[in-house]
């Protein structure tokens, strides 16, 4: 299981990761008030803005203050050191 740095010293795991998107748009607000008032929301974000949420295949949400851009960076960089072992 690959773990994913998505800042202040939070891991999730890579493969669980359905989208990663910009918490700007309606739809994704909604999405984020649902999951808090469900109990499946994760505030990484360390007390800073969120600037990427992260949707896991089990319904949870994940707040990150990392941008959505640096993210899908790192997973593309672990999926190419995972190549070249």
């Amino acid at each position: 299981m690959k773990l994913l740095n998505i800042g202040f010293g939070n891991l999730v795991a890579a493969g669980r990761i359905i989208a990663v998107v910009a918490p700007d748009s309606a739809p994704v607000k909604r999405l984020v008030q649902e999951a808090r008032d469900a109990g499946h929301l994760v505030d990484a974000t360390a007390g800073r803005r969120t600037r990427a949420v992260l949707m896991m295949d089990d319904g949870h949400v994940v707040l990150s203050a990392v941008q959505p851009e640096t993210i899908a960076g790192r997973m593309q960089s672990d999926t190419e050191e995972g190549k070249n072992k």
